[in-house]
């Protein structure tokens, strides 16, 4: 049994620490309101804390970072957080695991590949790109010893009503009517599993091959809406769905008053263009490949 710090209960949080529970681990739960999955230790503290992180941090073997601030407020709330995640891992010895994601890389043309410089020069992604560029020189200057792990748009049991494959999809779906679209319905994507990106966070942790680089998540072959919607509907045994896409500029008006729906011109190339995550370096080095994609939907689907 090794002690492990998960910071953040959300849609990834929540599947890490239980599993770690499940594989018998000591696990405590970091957020601001003191939630948590039962069974672990849930401690209430503010992550830019330093000084409370540290001293929670304090014997464990792992320390995550699994927290995600509200979209709009990435550029003031990230730094002073990851600075606290240095300074804990470092006061401390725990491998520091970061929660990436691919907004660094920018527009590409291609596969995704864990080698691509992280060349997007917009804010969000700078301050993404920052967070694991200090991590990486404090593990280069053995200070710390991290890695990250990155994957694309989440789906699976237990995610927010911001996924795009979340209610919003599967409500209209079960109930035979129109699958309103934000994004066009024919353009490859590819699609994260929840539980595959906890099992890869543990893996990561626990595997010094891991460390000194980033890592993606074990993920599907892409798939349009349209295929996706096709193949739940196959699922519950009813006729593809019909889907039809928000206009453009609609959206773009109501960015004027929700800075949520306004923040969506930032990842409009991820749905315009294929967008397509190579997990194989994971896959090869680890043998950990990811869930059948109909096992996952059906789970999606069933949660």
């Amino acid at each position: 049994m090794s002690k492990h710090v998960v910071v953040g209960s959300g849609q990834v949080g929540a599947h890490l620490a239980r599993k770690l529970l499940e594989r018998g681990h000591e696990v405590t739960v970091v957020t601001r309101s003191g939630s948590g999955p039962a069974g672990a230790r849930k401690v209430a503290a503010d992550v830019a804390d330093r000084a409370k992180l540290t001293e929670v941090t304090r014997g464990a073997d792992v320390l995550y970072n699994c927290v995600n601030p509200k979209y709009h407020r990435w550029l003031t709330d990230w730094p002073p957080m990851a600075e606290s995640f240095l300074a804990a891992a470092e006061a401390t010895g725990a491998v520091l695991v970061i929660l990436g994601n691919l907004y660094p890389y920018g527009p590409v043309t291609g596969p995704m590949t864990e080698d691509l410089p992280l060349a997007s020069d917009t804010p969000k992604a700078r301050v993404r790109a920052r967070i694991w560029e200090d991590a990486l020189a404090a593990h280069r200057a053995g200070r710390i010893r991290t890695t990250e792990v990155r994957g694309s748009d989440y789906f699976g049991p237990g995610a927010t009503d911001q996924s795009y494959l979340g209610d919003r999809f599967l409500v209209p779906l079960r109930a035979g009517r129109t699958i309103r679209l934000i994004w066009p319905a024919d353009v490859p994507h590819s699609w994260t599993y929840l539980p595959d990106v906890a099992d890869a966070l543990i893996v990561a942790g626990g595997d010094e091959r891991a460390w000194g680089r980033p890592w993606h998540v074990p993920t599907a072959e892409p798939l349009t809406f349209r295929q996706l919607g096709e193949r739940m509907a196959a699922i519950l045994g009813r006729p593809a769905p019909r889907m039809a896409q928000l206009p453009w500029p609609l959206l773009r008006a109501a960015g004027l008053v929700s800075p949520m729906i306004g923040e969506l011109s930032h990842v409009r190339y991820q749905f315009t263009a294929p967008y397509v995550l190579d997990s194989s370096a994971f896959q090869d080095a680890f043998g950990v490949g990811p869930t059948p994609i109909d096992q996952a939907l059906k789970v999606t689907l069933d949660g």
